[in-house]
């Protein structure tokens, strides 16, 4: 007998966990070794790796116990309308992060640029040229090229905008209770995801083997590669999540009307192709 959240009477309390403090030591370890990297000490790659290792573990273990819980039929209605806002603020904060460095990209472009253009500051700077991408200035000391953006950018464009459309399919398949097409749609969005992060890839060895463009090549180097390899990031996490969520339908682990990790896979997904629609659009159209 299904039980509904507004009849629902109890809200099902997990036990004591150790899950948080271990993805807490993960996280330590993880910056830890950033900052000893960084500053070119021995221990930076250890404590780097065993912060990994700890962090992965920590998501096995964790997400492993929440879907024995579900599969052991603990959610009955409210816990699924809890992670349904969690997953919603999550994004949230996603969306608030890319802002934080768009907004750092338009500034530069809008309110630095031709701040530091004009006639007052010609006096201090005569060689600079206000103008994007910006190659002149102090600090810039290798001449780079700007990527274009009809290459491999649109062709990764073109990959996820079918990624969102196989997702859409793989999500239309599971509330219409079409196994076949459900498992196809979502093995498709996994493969495009990869296919994406491989051009990318391919793209960066290009950008900075031939181009010369890096991250010490001024404004442009920095936010280009700030927002398209977190874009990134999030693109190989968005992926592996498919990709787990594909193992679980292959398994059995959904019907028609209990499947919201389905759904936050595919929101997420969602959210990344949008996003990389901006970075299409003001990072290497415009």
């Amino acid at each position: 007998m299904e039980v509904h959240a507004e009849s629902q009477t109890h809200y099902f309390v997990p036990p004591p966990s150790y899950w948080p403090l271990l993805g807490a030591v993960a996280l330590f370890c993880i910056a830890l070794g950033a900052a000893l990297t960084v500053n070119a000490l021995a221990a930076g790659p250890w404590a780097l790796g065993v912060g990994a290792l700890l962090l992965v573990w920590m998501l096995f273990g964790w997400f492993g116990d929440v879907i024995r819980e579900n599969l052991l039929g603990r959610y009955q209605g409210r816990e699924d309308l809890s992670f349904r806002w969690g997953m919603g603020w999550f994004i949230f904060s996603e969306v608030m992060f890319f802002g934080a460095f768009f907004g750092a990209l338009f500034y530069v472009r809008v309110i630095a640029l031709p701040t530091l253009g004009d006639f007052e500051h010609k006096s201090l700077y005569p060689d600079f040229v206000p103008a994007w991408p910006l190659s002149t200035g102090p600090g810039i000391t290798q001449v780079y090229q700007a990527m274009e953006a009809w290459g491999l950018p649109a062709i990764n464009t073109l990959i996820l905008l079918s990624s969102a459309v196989a997702v859409t399919w793989a999500h239309w398949a599971m509330v219409l209770g079409r196994r076949t097409q459900l498992i196809l749609g979502l093995a498709l969005t996994v493969l495009l995801g990869w296919l994406f992060l491989a051009l990318q890839a391919s793209e960066y060895r290009h950008a900075i083997d031939s181009m010369h463009l890096t991250l010490s090549a001024g404004a442009y180097g920095m936010t280009f590669f700030m927002l398209t390899g977190f874009h990134g990031l999030h693109v190989l996490l968005g992926t592996i999540i498919l990709a787990v969520v594909w193992l679980r339908v292959v398994r059995g682990h959904f019907d028609q009307r209990h499947h919201f990790a389905f759904e936050a896979a595919s929101w997420y997904w969602h959210f990344v192709d949008v996003v990389w629609l901006f970075l299409f659009v003001f990072v290497y159209w415009l």
